[in-house]
């Protein structure tokens, strides 16, 4: 239950603290006072949409803060999983919204994402807006209240079926993706095996091109190469005329030997002198050796211009032959799925049959609990019904079957009414009014709240529409609910006020050059003042039907 709530800057609301108990408290004033208002602030602080345009005008920032107690088992559970255990019972939630737009949330003082503190949120408050009745013109919502009123052992099942119907779907579109596969299989097929098998027979190597380039370019320059390295040779070890690199330094190497027997300072001269000697003689061999082995080999270059030819005609499947080759791999692996298509075509089509019969099982089961929730509902309906003044009435509901696996189980669910004896019940749109139906959602959340662990319900104008005897027993059905659940409603009906354990006055009121709304608590005699307010008429004479109201409420 809320037991306080502390509005700050939110729309004409300046600061208003109010502290609350448990049973029937409402609130009433003059249309326009800003009733809405604290519907609208106890919706942000429980998660709802926040907008700039709850922020008071000319200020920068609103807030709205609450503490909760008595809190239902389940979610002190989800506090403590998540790290937000209730302190001495109570659970604390902070929201404030910005001009600059960046908002706060908070949970027992420390900030959380807004996704967090929405499901933190979740349990706490039950809100029946003025426009939440027409809900129930809406068929798609009716599986919903009646899956409700089931119970956890209801929703639990609904849970199972839902899995199962989703796995279903999931199998469903996999297997129409698998038979659109199969219609272009072999064509797919074929043409992937013809790729595969171009790769292999070339059976491109990695590095082969770039080694038959540079044997290219040799070919195609023997003679020049043959001609510059026997002129190298002949330069270095047999000049034609003259003497020859190695011939030079072979002397030169003697002469400095001589020159190292009469000043021993050039003997330092003889060991890199050395170096180049034996260097220059390595190198001779090896261009000996080069020269020995330059062969032309008839026929060879055709041979490898072929191959290129070869290695170009796989550039469509990559640049290089690692992208080459790394198509074919893939090539091979689609084609292998492919070639095992109806393999796992056939194990699909298994696991889709086995996910169909359990969900056949658990719809089965689903309808069979709603069955008999549908029956508790229609029963527990027209009691609360008749004790708000539809004694003839009578409330039907009726499964229309689904052939497909779908979520929410085999069936949907509308609602079917009459308010009027041996009229045949149709579809609430065809035949409820305003204020039936606002009995209707009354009806529905009186049989809620004895099976929903929600501790606070909120009723804004459910009276709307209703008038005559019928609002006395509108008063009693809340007063009631609210025997076994903390109950706020917002009212323009005195009877209804008449009723509540606490009345709040809403005003509207001028300080200074600002218009600002107050939320007061009123006593005993303020109460009936208010009630007098609220019935109109002669001064006099609703003063006294207010009175008469409060001693028919204090007996």
């Amino acid at each position: 239950m809320l037991t306080e709530m502390h509005v700050e800057n939110f729309a004409l609301m300046e600061n208003v603290r109010l502290n609350f108990k448990e049973g029937l408290t409402v609130f009433t004033g003059e249309t326009g006072a800003g009733k809405s208002m604290l519907i609208d602030a106890l919706g942000l602080l429980l998660g709802g949409r926040a907008s700039t345009d709850f922020i008071r005008h000319g200020l920068e920032k609103a807030r709205v803060e609450g503490v909760f107690e008595n809190l239902p088992q389940g979610l002190v559970e989800k506090l403590e999983e998540e790290g937000y255990a209730p302190e001495d019972g109570q659970l604390f939630l902070y929201r404030e919204i910005n001009m600059n737009g960046r908002n706060g949330c908070r949970v027992q003082g420390r900030t959380v994402p807004l996704s967090l503190y929405r499901v933190l949120c979740q349990g706490l408050v039950d809100i029946h807006g003025q426009m939440e009745h027409q809900s129930l013109f809406n068929s798609e919502t009716h599986r919903d209240l009646l899956d409700a009123f089931g119970g956890e052992e209801l929703l639990q099942i609904l849970k199972h079926v839902n899995e199962q119907a989703q796995n279903y779907r999931e199998f469903l579109s996999e297997e129409k993706e698998l038979l659109s596969s199969e219609r272009d299989r072999v064509k797919r097929e074929e043409m992937l095996s013809f790729q595969i098998k171009e790769i292999d027979a070339i059976a491109p190597q990695v590095g082969e091109e770039e080694e038959l380039q540079l044997e290219k370019k040799r070919l195609g320059n023997h003679e020049k190469l043959l001609n510059l390295t026997t002129e190298l040779y002949a330069n270095l070890y047999q000049a034609s005329q003259g003497q020859s690199a190695y011939d030079l330094l072979s002397g030169s190497l003697k002469i400095v030997q001589e020159l190292g027997r009469y000043d021993d300072r050039l003997e330092e001269l003889n060991e890199p002198l050395e170096t180049i000697y034996y260097s220059l003689e390595d190198l001779i061999e090896r261009i000996r050796s080069y020269q020995e082995n330059l062969e032309f080999e008839p026929g060879r270059l055709d041979q490898i211009e072929e191959r290129l030819i070869q290695l170009h005609r796989l550039r469509k499947y990559g640049l290089t032959v690692e992208e080459i080759l790394k198509a074919k791999e893939e090539m091979e692996e689609e084609l292998h799925r492919i070639t095992h298509l109806q393999e796992g075509l056939e194990q699909l089509q298994n696991k889709k049959k086995h996910v169909l019969n359990e969900y056949k099982k658990w719809s089965a089961l689903l309808t069979e609990r709603r069955s008999a929730v549908a029956k508790k509902l229609e029963e527990g309906l027209h009691v609360e019904l008749s004790s708000l003044g539809l004694e003839k009435s009578h409330f039907e509901v009726h499964f229309i079957t689904v052939q497909e696996p779908h979520p929410g189980g085999a069936e949907n669910v509308e609602f079917y009414f009459t308010a009027n004896l041996g009229e045949p019940a149709k579809p609430l749109l065809k035949v409820a009014s305003g204020g039936e139906m606002s009995r209707l959602m009354l009806a529905l959340k009186s049989l809620l709240a004895k099976i929903e662990t929600v501790g606070t319900f909120v009723f804004d104008e459910v009276d709307s529409g209703v008038g005559g005897r019928t609002i006395q027993k509108v008063g009693e059905k809340l007063a009631k609910i609210a025997e076994a659940k903390q109950v706020f409603c917002i009212t323009h009906s005195a009877p209804v006020a008449a009723f509540a354990d606490e009345h709040f006055g809403i005003i509207k009121e001028t300080v200074g050059e600002r218009t600002r709304t107050a939320v007061n608590r009123l006593d005993e005699q303020a109460r009936i003042e208010e009630l007098s307010r609220m019935l109109g008429g002669s001064a006099d004479i609703s003063l006294q039907h207010a009175e008469q109201l409060w001693r028919a409420r204090n007996k």
